[in-house]
């Protein structure tokens, strides 16, 4: 079935047929009535609109039923108020906010376009989880490249979500779970894959575990570390097979490697120095390893994922779509960007600029957290500094 659904999934991206779908759903209505029938058409994998997208709709519901077995709910948000999953698909959720806030305002088609790239994107994070379902999942996951690169070339909307089929694994898995059994499973396919996919994938988990567990430090647990630790044991297998994979890389020559790294160990570093099998291996490069972190303290003009916290990677995403949506404008800047300092240069003001978008966003609409209301996406450069600094002072040892 991965096979088939990608076959299809290739076919709705080609050419112009995604411009086609948007025309069809939009000659002759309102822009909200234009919008209304995407949100009804997503809801049913755009079935009605031609045959291919009968069956993919068939396949995408029994990959949807397996995925679930697995543990992972893809395609549908949480609702922490109601305890259970949303009915409708997080991309037709995002259809049907559009409606609402965008009402007949002009410009719909963009955003109607940009939606339509959404839903497919969750599409092919469901099929990264069913890489390992037939053939190669390394030569799988390289398909899954090669879609997403179509999802955001010239035929779409222009909006950038992931750089790579490692951050869709990402994408999928990292929002809330009622239950935790797949994340183990998961990780041991991944242990699977050959080094070139192991390292992708370690580079994308230790950053966004890093963000991740600065957000529960800061606002969660009170910086109560051990705290976090117990909440967090799925997290932490992942976050520990990210550090050791890397720590196999020349990190001090490699400073995508030297980034994540410190990313990584930056919220949590004491329970490294506790491993053994750790200090074995950090110790005898203390002095380079340090050297290389320290390029990327984060400082007032340049971007820096080490400022960046946030609940979930899917968050993320999610966020700048819905803001993009509302604007009917993309964003070039997609999540794998929020993730990284380099490239330096004038890119940095574009991922400062959708960091403070959406931490405004978060903070109209906070969450309440200890008993108080607390934005779920900051970019705070003067608490990475602190935490950046105090991960440095406790690695020199």
């Amino acid at each position: 079935m991965f096979d088939r659904a990608c076959d299809l999934v290739e076919a709705a991206l080609a050419g112009d047929e995604r411009r086609r779908v948007i025309a069809e759903l939009s000659a002759g209505r309102s822009p909200s009535r234009a919008l209304t029938n995407l949100a009804d058409a997503l809801r049913t994998n755009l079935r009605y609109l031609n045959a291919s997208d009968t069956s993919l709709d068939g396949l995408v519901a029994q990959l949807d039923v397996r995925t679930r077995h697995d543990g992972f709910h893809v395609l549908h948000d949480w609702d922490g108020k109601a305890g259970r999953v949303n009915p409708q698909t997080i991309a037709a959720d995002v259809a049907s906010f559009a409606v609402e806030r965008r009402g007949d305002e002009p410009g719909h088609q963009i955003a109607a376009a940009i939606a339509l790239d959404y839903h497919y994107l969750m599409l092919l994070a469901l099929l990264s989880l069913r890489a390992w379902d037939q053939g190669d999942p390394a030569s799988n996951l390289d398909r899954l490249d090669r879609l997403l690169a179509t999802l955001q070339g010239d035929g779409g909307s222009g909006h950038r979500f992931v750089s790579r089929a490692a951050t869709l694994l990402l994408v999928a898995t990292a929002h809330y779970e009622p239950a935790e059994h797949g994340y183990d499973t998961l990780l041991e396919k991944v242990r699977s894959l050959d080094r070139r996919h192991r390292r992708a994938v370690a580079i994308d988990h230790a950053v966004a575990m890093g963000c991740h567990l600065r957000f529960g430090l800061e606002a969660t647990y009170g910086r109560d570390v051990a705290v976090m630790r117990a909440d967090n044991v799925a997290d932490y297998p992942w976050l520990r097979f990210s550090i050791d994979t890397l720590l196999d890389e020349d990190a001090a020559a490699d400073p995508v490697v030297a980034e994540a790294l410190i990313n990584g160990l930056c919220p949590d570093p004491s329970s490294f120095l506790a491993r053994e099998e750790f200090v074995d291996r950090f110790a005898p490069r203390r002095g380079e390893l340090v050297e290389a972190f320290e390029r990327f303290r984060p400082g007032e003009g340049a971007y820096s994922p080490l400022a960046f916290f946030f609940n979930f990677s899917h968050n993320v995403v999610k966020g700048l779509v819905v803001d993009a949506v509302l604007r009917g404008r993309p964003w070039t800047v997609g999540l794998n960007d929020l993730l990284t300092g380099l490239p330096d240069g004038d890119r940095g003001g574009n991922r400062i600029d959708a960091a403070t978008t959406l931490m405004g966003y978060a903070r109209r609409s906070p969450d309440r957290i200890r008993g108080r209301l607390t934005p779920a996406i900051v970019y705070d450069p003067a608490t990475g500094r602190h935490a950046f600094g105090h991960a440095l002072r406790t690695l020199r040892g």
